[in-house]
């Protein structure tokens, strides 16, 4: 079992919001993490776990200072989770001269090419590392699992919940990078971490997977603000929504009038995301 070392705790809404750091095998080196428990949680039963993946240049800690997200999570009786979003350990030629690639920056994929396979491994610490360390050290209902995220993090949602339909049972986006090999964003990223041919990149662009037949069984949310200042160069939602309607999932996409692309647009609409996901995880 992972022992997990604990950075700080503290008690939110009669529940604890806590950060932690474990030694990661899949990434090869520390990775952190921060979990919220609500108080039915504390209480010793077993609750569904949301997990937030944050965006460019963001850690574990982003989500859980700035979306306000612990009061609507603690009444509905829903743990929180999130982590950092690159290897910080492991460091390469590089990957600090631009906030947008490498540290930071790890845009939720397995890189294949060299040197960065060697720790930028976020599919799989997310979607299995993660999901373990959590299920084992906390009181969480390994059958009810939610994931969202916000820009890089809500590329990240999408194309996740897409390629690992049976392990969530609901999935929302702020803002998402939802065609990144079409956007300078992802071929910045992906070329790096996937190398130069863009078939490997469609594998990680929701769209494009969309297109390729994935499908989430349940509905998607996403909130889009209207001036979000990458709408159309990075975000292009409106990819999204032809790609969901040619395949057949359901997508619910509110475009929300004077927005922008920060976490007062996160915290705005957060309790709504919430009870999307609670729906689904509660019933």
């Amino acid at each position: 079992m992972t022992q997990l070392a604990t950075r700080s705790e503290q008690r939110a809404f009669d529940g604890r919001q806590g950060f932690y750091e474990h030694a990661s095998a899949v990434i090869g080196g520390p990775m952190r993490l921060s979990v919220f428990l609500p108080p039915r949680a504390l209480a010793g039963a077993s609750v569904p776990a949301v997990y937030f993946l944050a965006g460019l240049s963001c850690t574990e800690e982003t989500f859980m200072v700035k979306a306000g997200a612990q009061r609507v999570a603690a009444a509905l009786g829903l743990a929180l989770v999130s982590c950092d979003t690159s290897p910080r350990h492991a460091r390469f030629p590089g990957d600090d001269e631009h906030w947008d690639f490498g540290l930071g920056a790890g845009f939720y994929v397995d890189a294949t090419e060299s040197p960065w396979s060697g720790a930028y491994r976020m599919e799989s610490y997310v979607t299995r590392e993660l999901v373990e360390v959590v299920e084992q050290s906390f009181p969480i209902d390994a059958s009810a699992r939610g994931i969202f995220g916000h820009s890089m993090g809500g590329h990240g949602a999408l194309t996740l919940a897409l390629r690992h339909p049976e392990l969530y049972r609901s999935v929302s986006a702020f803002a998402p990078i939802v065609a990144p090999s079409r956007v300078p964003w992802g071929e910045k990223a992906l070329s790096r971490y996937l190398g130069a041919d863009p078939g490997a990149w469609r594998e990680h662009d929701a769209v494009e997977l969309l297109a390729a037949g994935r499908r989430f069984p349940g509905p998607a949310r996403v909130d889009q603000g209207t001036d979000d200042k990458f709408l159309e160069r990075e975000l292009k939602p409106s990819l999204l929504q032809d790609a969901c309607a040619a395949a057949g999932q359901p997508l619910e996409l509110r475009l929300r009038q004077g927005y922008d692309h920060s976490y007062y647009f996160i915290a705005t609409f957060i309790e709504e995301h919430l009870r999307h996901h609670a729906s689904a995880l509660l019933g």
